[in-house]
């Protein structure tokens, strides 16, 4: 059901059979996650919203192979950045499946092997994985997930609305955008009409992006209130 696969860029990411699609883009897993969220999501909220070296806080939807979290942690490591993240899995892949994608060459040595070696553990504690990186797994489907908190960020990386439509609803972005903070971003590789009206409603401000190799545009948004 579950095999690795290689992507234009040279890294890998897991095909689901069963779903019919990729964890990441064909096009490149890597650069994907790195333009998408990190570069677009991460760094747009440090530069515009947060100030110097000030704690983040992130939630995404979709947490499967962690690479968006891996290279998140990498970056707010070197820059001394606090990082809280929540990941949202319904189905968490398996450590041996994680071990083998590959993306200990793209982070640091420890914060791989932090990862690894805590990672079955996530789904029962949020766990401090190097000074600057905090992490837990909720191993629940979306709308089952309740918190108290607002996060800063969201990465919202769940599988094609072809794929899993209910995903994509106006409930599940509603359910979703409880979680952020007013001036928080949401940020997702997909653009479509019916997500852009269902994030105005909710009070944000949408905009298009230049999409990753592979899509043209992909959507930001801002919450106003």
């Amino acid at each position: 059901m579950l095999e690795i696969v290689k992507t234009t860029d040279g890294s890998n990411t897991i095909y689901n059979t069963e779903v019919g699609e990729n964890y990441h883009s064909k096009h490149g897993a890597l650069q994907e996650s790195r333009h998408v969220f990190v570069n677009s999501g991460l760094r747009y909220f440090l530069a515009e919203q947060a100030g110097a070296n000030a704690p983040v806080s992130i939630l995404e939807v979709g947490f499967g192979t962690g690479l968006n979290f891996l290279l998140s942690a990498d970056l707010c490591t070197e820059k001394g950045i606090a990082l809280d993240y929540t990941g949202i899995e319904a189905y968490p892949l398996s450590l041996a499946l994680i071990s083998q994608t590959g993306y200990d060459h793209y982070v640091s040595e420890e914060l791989w092997r932090e990862f690894i070696s805590n990672y079955e553990g996530l789904r029962l504690s949020a766990v401090q994985l190097n000074p600057y990186s905090k992490l837990q797994i909720a191993n629940c489907k979306l709308l089952d997930f309740q918190s108290e908190r607002q996060y800063d960020i969201i990465y919202f990386d769940a599988f094609a609305s072809s794929r899993q439509p209910e995903m994509w609803d106006a409930d599940a972005i509603s359910h979703t955008l409880q979680f952020l903070k007013p001036g928080g971003v949401f940020v997702t590789y997909a653009i479509t009409g019916n997500l852009k009206r269902a994030l105005k409603a909710l009070g944000c401000k949408v905009e298009k992006a230049p999409g990753a190799p592979g899509k043209r545009e992909m959507l930001r948004a801002v919450k106003l209130v």
